[in-house]
Parts: structure tokens; sequence; C-alpha cells
């Protein structure tokens, strides 16, 4: 892998080197002799390459000098020089010169680029390893989302289905209580009619107005059941004891209760009496 940051590198300081020792060798060539243009462009790429392997050795080791790192850079740049130099004062092509002066610069950024990716480099099985840790977190994140798509869609399957019995039921109420409301409007009509009262006047025993029977509709409220355990447990009263307890509860006030009113006052106090036994005996009283 480290091929693909060595390759270029090595291959930019190679015609950065022969360029370099071939400007110095036509520029400095027409005022020295071409031997001492030879060894003063070998010098700047020996000093360049030397650097650069020093550099090199110490990555490899672990270490980093910047001393060693100054001095190739200025050799890099020393070499850049040249080349802008040449460029600036050649007759002929000097934008072309001038293009290619970079290229020692950049073969040292090779360089430092192949550096980095070696201290951030990482071997096959760390690598398998980071990737099988993505997969999972992957596949982790895909499964929650696909479980909170469900939770979500089941959700709102049972809030629809609880909405539209909620709304069956409201509907069967409200039809129901439209019924109800006609009947007891029937039944009110029927009360608070002059034949009804004389008819159910003719039927109370005795007839007198102390004692005529009060028909009144039934109250639509909350109802309290009667303890189970507290109706076995008190004894059963007699026919005579049942007849007294009736009529006191019924004379409590003026005018005399209702059988109803009696019957819920003789529950509340605790009294238990079956609905039959319990009627016979306001019928008796009253």
């Amino acid at each position: 892998m480290s091929a693909k940051t060595v390759l270029p590198a090595v291959a930019m300081t190679a015609v950065s080197m022969v360029l370099t020792l071939a400007v110095v060798v036509m520029w400095l060539g027409t005022a020295v002799p071409w031997p001492v243009a030879v060894v003063v462009g070998l010098g700047i790429d020996g000093g360049w390459l030397a650097t650069l392997a020093y550099e090199r050795r110490l990555a490899a080791q672990g270490d980093h000098n910047r001393t060693v790192t100054a001095v190739g850079w200025s050799f890099g740049l020393i070499a850049a020089g040249v080349l802008v130099a040449h460029a600036l004062t050649a007759e002929h092509s000097a934008g072309a010169w001038l293009a290619v002066a970079w290229l020692p610069i950049a073969a040292k950024a090779l360089w430092l680029v192949h550096s980095m990716w070696e201290r951030t480099a990482l071997t096959p099985n760390a690598l398998d390893a980071i990737r099988a840790i993505q997969q999972e977190a992957r596949d982790e994140a895909a499964v929650a989302r696909a479980r909170l798509r469900a939770e979500a869609s089941t959700e709102e399957t049972r809030l629809t289905a609880v909405t539209a019995a909620g709304a069956r039921v409201a509907r069967v109420q409200a039809k129901t209580a439209q019924t109800l409301s006609s009947a007891w409007a029937t039944l009110e009509s029927a009360r608070q009619g002059e034949e009804t009262g004389r008819a159910l006047t003719s039927v109370t025993s005795p007839v007198t107005p102390s004692v005529t029977a009060r028909w009144e509709l039934p109250v639509w409220g909350p109802s309290e059941p009667t303890a189970t355990a507290a109706l076995e447990a008190a004894p059963a009263l007699t026919d005579g004891a049942l007849d007294a307890l009736v009529d006191e509860i019924r004379h409590s006030q003026s005018p005399p209760l209702s059988y109803r009113e009696m019957a819920a006052r003789f529950r509340a106090a605790g009294h238990s009496a079956s609905e039959v036994r319990l009627r016979a005996a306001w019928k008796r009283v009253a």
C-alpha cells in the first residue's frame, strides 16, 4: 500500500535531481569549466538526497529531527532557486523553465505526504477489525431503525382500532341515550296528564291525599354497589321489625318519603332485605 505514495515521490525526486543537474551544468558551464558545474549540481542533489535518506532512517525508527528536516528543505529551496534563476536569465523558453522550477519543492512535499502515510498506516488485521466494527454498528443501526418503524406501525394500528371502537361505543351510547330520553319524555307526559293522575289515585289504597302514590322517574347518576359481606353479616329482620323500620324511615320527614327515597335510606343505613320483602313492607305501612 505504501507504493501509492513512495513511487510518485521517488519519480519526482529523480526528475528534480536530473533537471537541477542539467540546469546547473548549462547555466554555469559558460562561466566555469563544466566539471566544476557538474560538481556543483551533484553537490546540490547530493545534499538534498543525503538529508532525505537521513530523514527516512529517522522515520523508520519512529523518530524525527527538526534540524535535518530544515536542512533538507534548504537544499530543496536552493535547487528551486537555481531553476528559477536560470528561467529568469534564459533567453529562450523562459516560461517553460519557470514552469518546472517547482519540481524540487514538489518532490519534498511528496516525501512529506509519504511520511504522514507511514505514521498513520495500519496493518491489514487492524483494518479488518475496523471494518467489522463499522459493519456491526451499521447493522445495529439498521435493526434499531426497523424496530422503531415496526413499533410505530403497530402503535398506529392499535390507536386506529381503539379510536374506531371508541367511536362505535360513543355512537351506541348516543343512540341509547336518545332512545331513553324519548321514553322518559313519554312517561313524564303520561304522568303529568290529568287522566293518568286520577287513574293512579284510584288504584292507591287507602285513597287519601297524604298517602297518594308519588310516581317519580328514575334519576340518572352514579351508584355505589352494596358490599356483599355487609349484607351477609346483617341479621334477617322479621316482618314486624321490617315494617316498623320502613315506617320510621318513611315518616322521617314531611311530606313522607317516596318508596325510592325510603329504599335508598334503608340500604344506606346498613339494613338488608330483599326487594320483594321491602316492597311488601312498604305496601303494608303505606
